[in-house]
């Protein structure tokens, strides 16, 4: 297994920030480091350049990858061109992680005015003529949310992996099918291996060795003294995700994920006191600790490698996402010291 370090921007780091700690992750035996993208948020593909640069005499730099892109508000072109661009600078060390975002959303469609494409063939769209575009070919491919003619990169950059998010079924095979790699999120170890089989399902119907897409998740860790203070931390890390946005049907995405894990009936409850006026502390209060402890680990730092090995069965590269309960730095590194390769592997 693979071990990596994933930071994010609400963390609060300054560059400086960004390489001494890829520097110290490398020098604990990291081998990755992962972020993820947004529309508004500094560049992911700087940030990965800056940790792969801060790395690169220490190990000969960390890869880097993020999970992930919200196509959406990308194009297809675009994408290929950042990644191609440094998986070049890098020698190869940078990995493509998409996802869908928020598409099934009617709020965010109206936020970036975006259309109502369907999940599963918009994914498909970008998926195909990114992995093509960055092999060097010229692509001529016509979908509902890409369109190309004749398009080829201007330059040729070494093997760069397209890796998908996906949760669900459909976009399960679908990794499985056209995907380099599969980048689930907030699972547990049984949700991983149901993953496994539908991914498989997916690689077979392809002509695929299913055992040749490797399986990458973040595993969020907040270590802290206080462990209530580190509770509530994880909470508010955790709710935008499991709880669905007005309008949004609760069975797509990470609410029906999470419903498939058993806790539909604790997120209709918290969704209904939010609607009703509850603040984000009120509903971090009342958020349940069974969640949190199968998707992720909260609490004092010697308790830390033990859960994440627990967490991180049935995964070719587990991540460790920090969750800040203070400072961004401190509790980076705190994350990275308690779950560093070599507690994990004599946990």
């Amino acid at each position: 297994m693979r071990f990596g370090v994933g930071l994010d921007g609400t963390l609060g780091l300054s560059f400086d920030d960004h390489r001494q700690l890829a520097r110290e992750a490398a020098e604990l035996g990291y081998d990755d480091a992962w972020t993820p993208a947004g529309a508004t948020a500094r560049d992911s593909f700087h940030i990965c350049a800056q940790w792969w640069g801060a790395t690169r005499d220490v190990r000969g730099g960390l890869l880097t990858g993020i999970s992930v892109v919200p196509v959406p508000n990308w194009t297809a072109t675009s994408l290929a061109a950042e990644a191609g661009t440094l998986s070049e600078l890098t020698g190869g060390k940078f990995i493509l992680g998409i996802g869908t975002g928020a598409i099934q959303s009617p709020e965010a469609r109206r936020q970036f005015n975006l259309p109502e494409w369907p999940a599963v063939g918009m994914t498909r769209d970008y998926l195909v003529t990114i992995r093509r575009l960055l092999a060097g070919e010229a692509v001529d491919y016509e979908g509902k949310a890409v369109t190309l003619r004749g398009v080829k990169l201007a330059f040729k950059p070494p093997p760069t992996p397209v890796y998908l998010a996906a949760l669900g079924p459909q976009m399960l095979r679908l990794a499985g099918e056209a995907a380099d790699g599969l980048l689930p999120n907030w699972a547990s170890p049984e949700q991983i291996a149901w993953c496994r089989e539908r991914v498989a399902e997916g690689a077979r119907r392809a002509g695929r060795d299913p055992a040749s897409i490797p399986i990458v998740q973040y595993i969020r860790v907040c270590v802290d003294e206080d462990e209530d203070r580190a509770r509530r931390a994880f909470a508010k890390a955790v709710m935008p995700y499991a709880m669905a946005r007005r309008g949004q049907d609760k069975t797509l995405g990470y609410r029906g994920h999470f419903a498939r894990m058993g806790f539909d009936e604790v997120l209709t409850d918290l969704e209904a006191r939010r609607d009703a006026g509850a603040s984000v502390d009120e509903l971090a209060d009342r958020f349940p600790p069974e969640l949190m402890r199968k998707v992720g680990y909260f609490g004092r730092a010697e308790g830390a490698a033990a859960e994440f090995k627990r967490l991180a069965v049935g995964l070719d590269t587990a991540i460790v996402r920090v969750v800040a309960a203070r400072g961004g730095v401190e509790s980076a590194r705190a994350a990275m010291r308690a779950c560093r390769p070599e507690l994990v592997h004599s946990a």
